[in-house]
């Protein structure tokens, strides 16, 4: 067996192409990875609940979600991070007042502040979950919630970003953010997983393409890019793959020297 590395992959333009869908490319080559004895986790801006589905098809028990904030190993919860909540609740009243609804995620699911909204449906509707956010107002009272979307058109969201020092404010859709704890990112949530491994970095590889993937891809010692990445993606990344939509992940991993 080839010496064991841990390979995180992002799930939206990474192992979903473009409309929603998993290349049987990029699903025979984890189960190579698999097969190899490989550590095949997912790190992704998603709640697990998202994409539950995705990690029984490719059998994977590893995984990196809210963007670093809820992280398991094998199947065991061993980081939780979750949003401060008087902040929120403060962010959530000012939100109402701007016509900007917010949609709360726990791990189990998602609830929004408003009974309906175009922007949700934009939004949400861009993910081809297959599901909507229920209505529950007080859904952010006594549970933890570990990100929030934050539903503000381009050019809008200055006003939150600079008065909510708690949270970090990342852009996913041209109506949508995603609300974060501070300082928090992907790599952060992967760096739980290493410290539980030990794996040594030359044996860490990710693969993403979004503006939630700077971290991971700065830090993580084998990062690729997907072709379909922005410029400022790619420039943190030690390699460009192809784009998903032409077998990208399959490509990387050949780059990489994981696949034959």
């Amino acid at each position: 067996m080839k010496e064991q590395s841990i390979i995180f992959f992002d799930i939206d333009g990474t192992l979903l192409d473009t409309d929603k869908n998993l290349p049987e490319s990029a699903k025979k080559a984890v189960a190579r990875l698999k097969e190899d004895g490989h550590i095949v986790a997912i790190a992704t801006g998603r709640a697990p609940f998202m994409y539950e589905n995705l990690r029984k098809e490719l059998d994977i028990d590893t995984f990196v979600s809210c963007n670093g904030q809820y992280v398991v190993l094998e199947g065991e919860v061993i980081y939780q991070n979750p949003l401060h909540r008087e902040d929120l609740v403060a962010l959530t009243e000012e939100a109402l007042g701007n016509d900007h609804p917010v949609v709360y995620l726990s791990e189990e699911n998602m609830m929004s502040n408003v009974p309906e909204h175009e922007y949700i449906n934009e939004g949400i509707a861009s993910l081809k979950l297959g599901i909507m956010p229920g209505h529950d107002p007080g859904y952010l009272h006594g549970r933890d919630l570990y990100q929030t979307l934050l539903f503000v058109p381009e050019g809008e969201e200055g006003q939150y970003i600079d008065k909510y020092d708690n949270f970090d404010f990342i852009r996913w859709h041209p109506v949508s953010m995603d609300v974060i704890p501070k300082g928090a990112s992907k790599a952060e949530g992967i760096a739980k997983v290493i410290d539980e491994l030990g794996l040594p970095a030359e044996r860490q590889y990710a693969f993403g393409d979004g503006p939630n993937d700077l971290e991971m891809l700065s830090t993580v010692h084998h990062s690729f890019a997907m072709g379909n990445a922005k410029d400022e993606v790619k420039s943190k990344a030690r390699h460009i793959t192809k784009h998903v939509n032409d077998n990208g992940v399959e490509h990387g991993l050949r780059m990489a020297g994981l696949i034959q």
